[in-house]
């Protein structure tokens, strides 16, 4: 019994696979206009209704009418190209749609949906002959930061009234990238994201550039560290031994819990503010983490990781100043210097709490956003706490953390 009711449903399916695709484009209106005209008609004749019988008859026609302006074929070649896959905030990406058609015969003419983002353009597409080309520019407006999605471009045809619409996709989507606005930290970022050598560490070995102290020889010692005047006058094998020394590494760390700003202006600040001193880092040629939204950054190129910055959301469940040293600690406890970028509305007294979690001899700078505020900088030990209430404030910032 199983077997039978499988096989009548897949005959079934059979069947009604060719209905179900010719009715596929109808739209809303054009199902309303079928039901008007079903009544119509229906009720018309039994009723003997003949004004209502019209009303059925034309809706019927206007929908026949609106089918057949949708049949055809088409045959295009269609070309999407951006002249840039990245650009800034306020800069205008500018992209070429061409459609070529690729049949014997001449086309009618179409409209062609663009996608962008969340919104759409449309381009008349007039009739074209045998191989002949239509082109469209378009400007794309870059008002905030984002991953805008452009495309697929799809050709529609169908009647004036809206009745009956086929799609047909030519291209797949494409991404453009829309990066946060930086600011030059060239020579300012130089005492905090320190240093080409490497920085001294209190780890002790006995091989390295940083002298420490002198201790006995021990068997095994390297014999080009004894250091022979001391032990030409205490009598006995002394050897150098020396501090750790490792190349700078920076860590920077930025919260995306909306709970840390004040607005979303806040946060884009924090976000320019956080890749900046990221592409420095990377331009300076030093090794770097970038902690934000889910994860580690891609920190292998300024371009690669200001892609990633730009898909960056401001969240309720995002991570959060207080999470921010607990996430060094676990992915980037290596790091010699850490810069945590948050919003406004954390007080001092939350600030140095939250950083009550970064590891030990990590040189630590949090770095508060408040759009419109003056400059601060505070500093205590290996820790500073600074304000920034513009970007262009970013490398005075850091000249008065260098200074402190």
């Amino acid at each position: 019994m199983r077997r039978v009711l499988r096989a009548a449903g897949a005959a079934l399916a059979r069947v009604l696979r060719p209905v179900t695709r010719l009715l596929r484009p109808v739209s809303g209106v054009g199902w309303a206009v079928l039901v008007v005209a079903a009544v119509g008609v229906g009720l018309g004749g039994v009723l003997g209704w003949v004004e209502l019988a019209v009303v059925g008859v034309g809706a019927l026609s206007a929908l026949v009418a609106a089918v057949l302006l949708s049949t055809g074929r088409s045959t295009y070649a269609v070309d999407l190209d951006l002249a840039d896959h990245r650009v800034t905030v306020g800069q205008r990406a500018v992209g070429r749609l061409a459609v070529r058609n690729t049949s014997r015969r001449r086309l009618l003419p179409a409209r062609i949906e663009l996608p962008v983002g969340r919104g759409s353009a449309d381009f008349a597409l007039p009739s074209l002959g045998p191989g002949a080309e239509h082109e469209d520019v378009f400007a794309i407006p870059t008002t905030r930061r984002a991953v805008v999605v452009v495309g697929p471009v799809r050709s529609v045809r169908g009647d004036p009234l809206g009745l009956v619409r086929r799609r047909v996709q030519w291209t797949e989507p494409t991404r453009l990238y829309v990066h946060p606005t930086l600011v030059s930290l060239a020579g300012a970022a130089a005492g905090v994201l320190r240093d080409m050598e490497g920085q001294s560490t209190r780890e002790v070995s006995n091989s390295d550039m940083s002298f420490h102290a002198l201790r006995d020889y021990v068997p095994g010692d390297d014999r080009r560290h004894i250091h022979w005047k001391t032990t030409a006058r205490i009598g006995e094998l002394m050897v150098r031994q020396f501090e750790d020394t490792r190349r700078t590494h920076t860590v920077v760390a930025l919260s995306t819990c909306l709970a840390d700003y004040a607005d979303e202006e806040e946060f884009e600040l924090a976000v320019s503010a956080a890749a900046s001193l990221g592409v420095q880092a990377l331009r300076d040629e030093r090794d770097l983490t970038v902690l934000a939204g889910d994860g580690a950054l891609r920190a292998d190129a300024p371009s690669r990781l200001l892609d990633d910055v730009a898909e960056l959301e401001v969240t309720a469940g995002g991570r959060g100043l207080a999470d921010l040293a607990a996430w060094i600690a676990q992915d980037a406890r290596e790091a010699s210097a850490a810069i945590l970028v948050t919003g406004s509305v954390a007080d001092r007294t939350a600030l140095r709490a939250a950083v009550a979690r970064v590891p030990a001899g990590m040189r630590t700078l949090v770095l508060g956003c408040r759009t419109g505020a003056p400059l601060e900088v505070n500093t205590r030990g290996g820790l500073s706490v600074a304000q920034v209430g513009s970007l262009p404030d970013l490398p005075r910032v850091l000249r008065r953390v260098v200074a402190a």
